[in-house]
């Protein structure tokens, strides 16, 4: 059965993924997140999902998991109207903490080895960062976005 959204208190949804990943342990784990926090789905980019033993709430069975071959598969296939939000320490983002999450959005994070190039970066059409000067492990930098964007929703009745 498909998940329904009260369609009258509608927040959007949004979508989080990897580019580039180097371990598939950071996937189950985002994915536990993703579904905790309530993301829609989430994706790879490039480098397939094996599954493991992080996810031991079965998120799998909750919420789906895309492949995308390249950055340009993925950008033919967002969602309408749909932003593309990279997170990523970088000159031109955004402190999280004052940025606005678009109702749609698909966040986008690179692998902890090197990050989102700047060519990707180009691609996107926001740029956020997370608090600190040092990288964090994806799946947790994953985890303090999507639980910014909850923590900014309006609370529902």
């Amino acid at each position: 059965m498909a998940r329904t959204k009260d369609t009258a208190n509608n927040q959007g949804f949004y979508g989080i993924g990897i580019l580039h990943t180097d371990d598939h342990l950071n996937i189950g784990t985002l994915w536990r997140s993703a579904f905790v926090l309530g993301a829609s789905y989430i994706f790879t980019v490039d480098k397939k999902y094996k599954r493991q033993g992080s996810d031991v709430n079965n998120a799998w069975a909750s919420i789906p998991l895309y492949h995308f071959k390249s950055m340009i598969d993925l950008k033919n296939h967002l969602p309408y109207s749909t932003k593309l939000v990279a997170v990523e320490l970088s000159q031109e983002a955004k402190a999280i903490e004052k940025y606005q999450h678009p109702s749609r959005a698909v966040y986008l994070l690179g692998s902890e080895r090197i990050g989102l190039p700047p060519a990707v970066m180009a691609e996107c059409h926001d740029i956020v960062k997370l608090p600190g000067a040092q990288s964090l492990n994806v799946a947790v930098a994953g985890s303090l976005v999507m639980y910014d964007r909850l923590s900014k929703s309006p609370a529902k009745p």
